[in-house]
């Protein structure tokens, strides 16, 4: 999932795929059951945050092409989506997750600039009438990502030993 070209907009998408790269880095050779598993006390499991983080880029490209969209049951939907559910697979979650970043990807190329102010959807965690530069939106989704790309490393250790900082340093030369 890198992005090529140059300027700020490149930055950010390479930014955003190495977030999800580290991500994915942290699922690498995880069964499905071992993917499912809750490890904490947290409804957190490895492909549930995989799911999530799939159905936050399924929504953002929509607010970077204007269409606002309504989450009338966004609490609970969410929390649903941090489940695999009977019969998901890790392989599958996986590939929805590579083509909804697509998606973003394209989203972000499309705008004429950065700058584009955006109506955000009605959401409990947003104030009403909420915009953000499209720019925002990007930072919003490294954000979201590194954040739970660092839940998925603590719940990946406790279920194995993996940890994605030395998985990382090994690939870089480091370890």
């Amino acid at each position: 999932m890198t992005t090529t070209g140059a300027g700020e907009r490149a930055e950010l998408l390479g930014m955003l795929a190495e977030q999800r790269d580290a991500l994915l880095l942290t699922v690498r050779g995880l069964s499905d059951e071992s993917a499912a598993r809750r490890s904490t006390v947290s409804e957190l499991t490895l492909g549930g945050l995989v799911k999530h983080v799939t159905a936050v880029e399924r929504e953002w490209p929509r607010t970077l092409r204007g269409q606002l969209f309504r989450e009338e049951n966004a609490a609970d939907e969410g929390r649903a989506s941090l489940r695999m559910q009977p019969g998901e697979t890790l392989v599958e979650l996986i590939d929805d997750y590579r083509h909804a970043a697509r998606d973003t990807e394209r989203a972000a190329t499309e705008l004429s600039s950065l700058d584009v102010r955006l109506r955000l959807p009605e959401a409990p965690w947003l104030p009403p009438g909420a915009e953000w530069s499209a720019r925002h939106v990007l930072v919003h989704l490294i954000r979201e990502t590194a954040q739970h790309s660092g839940h998925a490393d603590i719940i990946r250790e406790s279920i194995d030993g993996a940890s994605t900082t030395r998985q990382l340093g090994a690939e870089w030369g480091f370890a």
